[in-house]
């Protein structure tokens, strides 16, 4: 029995090594979390405040267009109504401003005067002595001032006062072509013939018109 009891201590002693080669799997960590009630907050970054940067900008406007004069052409300007003449021997006066508009009537007169009452591009309306006109090219136009004996018999005389002494007559619708006018007088030439007619015997020029 001693002998058996030796050969196991003898066969423990030699597996002992082998055991200790033996290594078992080391348990893996638990991570256990702090209770929430110690868990510090984290830090809080605090939110600059807005602050205006100055007052707001303006907002941009249209500009405002002046109102246009209506004594005064929206083309040229020019003050309306104002007068001229008419420089070629056909003039057509059409219903409205340009070539597709209808011809109502035909001035035939060279040098007739017009009175201009409207603009419109290339385009004037017109009208003469009765009142009878229409939308006439400019080109057809002429500065070159004249006037229309509007009395029956209108008396011109030499000087700028009628106890002057007269210079020649005209008829109603003589058409006569200005040198100059002052005063409420205008010095005309018709027919190779000189002399002053006050203003209200003519049809063409304004009553405080000067001309040179």
């Amino acid at each position: 029995m001693l002998k058996g009891l030796v050969m196991g201590v003898a066969l423990v002693a030699w597996a002992s090594p082998l055991l200790s080669d033996v290594v078992r799997p080391k348990p893996r960590p638990v991570l256990v979390s702090a209770p929430a009630a110690t868990e510090a907050p984290a830090p809080q970054t605090p939110t600059p405040a807005l602050l205006p940067l100055g007052p707001p900008a303006p907002r941009a406007t249209a500009p405002v267009a002046e109102p246009r004069d209506p004594n005064k052409g929206a083309v040229t300007n020019l003050p309306l109504p104002r007068y001229v003449s008419l420089k070629s021997s056909e003039g057509n006066a059409r219903r409205g401003p340009g070539l597709s508009h209808r011809i109502d009537w035909v001035f035939t007169r060279v040098g007739m005067p017009l009175k201009i009452t409207a603009e419109h591009g290339h385009w004037r309306r017109v009208e003469d002595a009765e009142g009878i006109g229409g939308w006439v090219h400019y080109a057809l136009l002429s500065g070159v001032r004249s006037v229309m004996v509007a009395d029956d018999i209108a008396t011109f005389y030499s000087r700028a006062d009628t106890a002057s002494l007269a210079a020649f007559q005209a008829e109603r619708g003589v058409v006569a072509r200005v040198i100059g006018c002052k005063a409420g007088w205008c010095r005309v030439s018709a027919n190779g013939q000189k002399g002053w007619s006050p203003v209200s015997s003519l049809w063409g020029v304004t009553e405080d018109e000067v001309i040179d």
